[in-house]
Order: structure tokens, then sequence, then C-alpha cells
């Protein structure tokens, strides 16, 4: 996961974790309807890109694996 990636989904996270709060507070249903999802998206783009890098690692050894393979 670069950098970036792990920032825009800490950043949900955390802001949504923040709506979620101030909904409670103020008994806001809707704010807090919108935190929980802000932060659910949060994780999405984690596991998305997590799932990206895990497909990208196993490809570059798929290749690795067939190139010696070749090279036998």
């Amino acid at each position: 996961m670069s950098l970036e990636e792990k920032f825009d989904s800490a950043k949900d996270q955390v802001a949504g974790k923040a709506k979620e709060v101030e909904g409670k507070v103020t008994g806001d249903k809707t704010r807090e309807a919108e935190g929980k999802a802000q932060g659910v998206l949060g994780k999405v783009k984690e596991t998305f890109s997590d799932v990206k890098e895990a497909v990208k690692d196993t490809l570059d050894d798929y290749k690795e694996d067939s190139k010696k393979e070749i090279d036998k």
C-alpha cells in the first residue's frame, strides 16, 4: 500500500469516527450514519489497496517463476 493510499484510508477512518461521535453527542442520527459510512469507506479503501498489492506480488512471483522455467 502506498503512503498516499494509507493516508487517504486513514483520513477517511478518522474523519468518519469524528463525525460518528459528533452525531452521537448531538443526537444527529444522519451525521452519525455519515460518519459510519465514511469509516467503512476508509476500511474498504485499505482492504482494496492490500488486495491490489497482493495480486501484484503474486503476478511478480509468477513472472519470476516463469522466467526461471524458460531459462532452464
